[in-house]
């Protein structure tokens, strides 16, 4: 991670550099630098657990199988493109805002458009004003968004489909994060397809399949089905898919120093031999 001095891009986008086909996948949560006007009080060591550290190398064979990849820069616990642009706490502002508001579960949690609790910590030790909410979607959310929709679009306007990967990472305490009591361990990996309403089964059970031929535990929707992203862009009827893949951090990297494990080439060379069946399968229906 780094901390900006001045403004820098909101993402990075990296096109297929073989031929195109109608996959696009975003990784909104790994972005690593952190805006000047951040202003968190909390320790480095605690904001950082909001990342999805390293995913986007982790994904990074997709562009050349014919997918783009597009990437966050800023982190999530500054604003996060996998929530509603309403979906804020009103009790995190220092004045009313300008509109309805319609905070989620996640709000509660803290962990809404504007995260206030980090590891149920807290983010901030003042209110926020609305003005810099509104630099933050304008600078950093909406961007992400117009650049995420302009690619779904583009590849379903050409090929009549697009399947979209939402691409995330998960703390190995996920389940006590979301308050959820339960003795089971939390699987490798999760696929999320809002129980069964965003994706063509067909890819999650190829996907399944695969993960549990290499020995990874895998789970459907459980904790995770996908939030904001994959809501809006799933519509299956429509000839869009959207599926929203977490890993488990625990397989990779150590959750403590954010630094990479033994494991992370292993892991990354298994989601490269991923990508490849994913792309075969997207291919084979054009």
């Amino acid at each position: 991670m780094k901390f900006a001095d001045d403004e820098f891009d909101p993402y990075v986008l990296t096109l297929p550099t073989a031929s195109a086909i109608p996959l696009i996948c975003d990784s909104p949560h790994s972005g690593t630098i952190y805006p000047a006007d951040f202003q968190s009080c909390l320790p480095t060591s605690l904001l950082r657990s909001g990342e999805d550290t390293y995913v986007e190398s982790l994904w990074e064979a997709l562009p050349s199988l014919g997918a783009t990849l597009l990437a966050a820069n800023f982190p999530r616990t500054y604003i996060d493109p996998n929530r509603d642009v309403d979906d804020i706490d009103p009790n995190i502002l220092a004045e009313p805002w300008t509109t309805t508001l319609h905070p989620t579960e996640k709000s509660r949690l803290g962990h809404g458009l504007i995260w206030h609790l980090a590891r149920r910590q807290p983010i901030y030790d003042r209110k926020l004003w609305v003005a810099e909410v509104e630099n933050r979607i304008g600078s950093y959310y909406q961007p992400y968004h117009d650049a995420l929709r302009l690619h779904v679009e583009a590849a379903h306007e050409r090929f009549g489909v697009v399947w979209h990967l939402n691409l995330h990472s998960m703390p190995s305490d996920s389940y006590e994060m979301l308050e959820i009591p339960t003795d089971k361990p939390l699987a490798d990996f999760v696929l999320g397809d809002r129980d069964g309403t965003t994706c063509d089964p067909t890819l999650v059970g190829i996907i399944e399949d695969f993960l549990v031929a290499r020995g990874y535990t895998v789970t459907r929707n459980d904790p995770f089905k996908g939030v904001a992203l994959i809501a809006h862009m799933g519509r299956p009827d429509e000839n869009r898919h959207s599926l929203q893949i977490e890993v488990n951090r625990r397989l990779y990297m150590d959750e403590e120093t954010y630094e990479k494990s033994e494991n992370f080439g292993n892991l990354q060379r298994d989601l490269a031999e991923l990508s490849v069946v994913v792309a075969d399968f997207v291919r084979s229906l054009l």
